[in-house]
């Protein structure tokens, strides 16, 4: 099953595949999110490897049990071929009700079908308060392919 677009990617193509990576994420929906990677899927997530679709969705349900109110940015910052590069933040709050932003990196390499293949995401955690937050829900359409600010 293809699931386009498809690589080599453009500037455009690549661009639309992380409007559609942060589209997924923001639904929350580990069963959904999990249709974008191949069935044997590997994954480094911080200090956390995964393999496969179950896998996958186990990891996000764990992730969305935890960080609650989740809302995701990504920008894409380099691409060539297969390969697609993005820096990201999110927003969430623990059980506790403290508010975190996190920022990071991700590498991701797809197949011949635009599933990805192998993820690879670096991450640190801010503690913000609650009026620090600029990150509300799913992004607008009006604001897709806009670069979302370091600070």
């Amino acid at each position: 099953m293809d699931r386009p677009p498809l690589p080599p990617f453009t500037q455009e193509t690549a661009a639309r595949k992380v409007q559609a990576a942060e589209d997924a994420w923001n639904t929350r929906d580990p069963h959904k999110v999990a249709l974008a990677y191949s069935e044997d899927s590997v994954w480094r997530n911080r200090d956390t490897f995964v393999t496969g679709r179950p896998q996958i969705v186990a990891f996000l349900t764990r992730k969305w049990e935890r960080e609650q109110d989740y809302a995701l940015r990504k920008d894409l910052w380099a691409f060539d071929g297969d390969r697609i590069a993005v820096r990201f933040q999110y927003e969430c709050r623990d059980t506790d009700g403290q508010w975190w932003r996190s920022y990071g990196n991700e590498l991701w390499e797809f197949d011949t079908h635009g599933l990805m293949t192998r993820r690879e995401a670096s991450i640190d955690d801010v503690r913000i308060e609650e009026h620090e937050r600029r990150i509300h829900g799913p992004r607008p359409a009006a604001e897709h392919g806009q670069p979302f600010p370091l600070r």
